[in-house]
């Protein structure tokens, strides 16, 4: 009977090192159904990139996205922003060199003087429109461990803008991470 007990307590001992860690957050990620999308913290444009988020997720076919909190396996949590501004640049550089030659006043001469000036300036300014967006995303299982987790950002795609192109890559990196957790078994 001792071994037994031994036995249960290795099974349920919490992995040791990072390795031990990532395989079992990984191999949780297979018994996922069902996932809830919780709001995202952030700036306005996170309840956006909510929305982008579940149509990416939606897309994977990995599993159920559900709005009923209770019926999920897990729920997917995190932050969102999605910036658009204008990133601005100036400079100025110049040379300028001065010169002058004098003689002091007298009674028989004239005064001379003489002087030479140069001088160069340049000024360079330019903007740009910036579109940026960042994202940092967990997937939280019922006793509140995070089982998964990744940060993305983009300034933009070629053909979607940076939200979407966010939203695209968190998809990937988790259909990536459950590949890798079916290749565990």
């Amino acid at each position: 009977m001792f071994p037994l007990v031994l036995l249960a307590l290795a099974a349920a001992a919490p992995p040791r090192t990072a390795t031990e860690v990532e395989a079992a957050g990984l191999r949780q990620l297979l018994t996922i159904r069902r996932v809830y999308v919780d709001r995202l913290t952030g700036g306005e444009t996170a309840a956006q990139m909510r929305d982008i988020l579940i149509s990416s997720l939606a897309g994977s076919e990995l599993f159920i996205l559900t709005e009923n909190v209770d019926k999920a396996d897990v729920t997917l949590k995190g932050a969102a922003e999605d910036l658009v501004f204008t990133d601005t640049h100036t400079s100025n550089d110049g040379v300028s060199a001065h010169a002058n030659i004098g003689s002091g006043k007298s009674v028989s001469q004239r005064p001379m003087s003489a002087g030479v000036g140069w001088g160069e300036n340049e000024s360079e300014h330019s903007s740009e429109r910036r579109h940026e967006a960042i994202a940092a995303i967990r997937l939280v299982n019922k006793d509140g461990d995070v089982i998964w987790s990744t940060t993305q950002e983009s300034l933009g795609a070629k053909f979607r803008g940076a939200s979407a192109d966010v939203a695209e890559k968190i998809t990937a990196k988790l259909k990536e991470d459950f590949e890798r957790a079916r290749q565990l078994r």
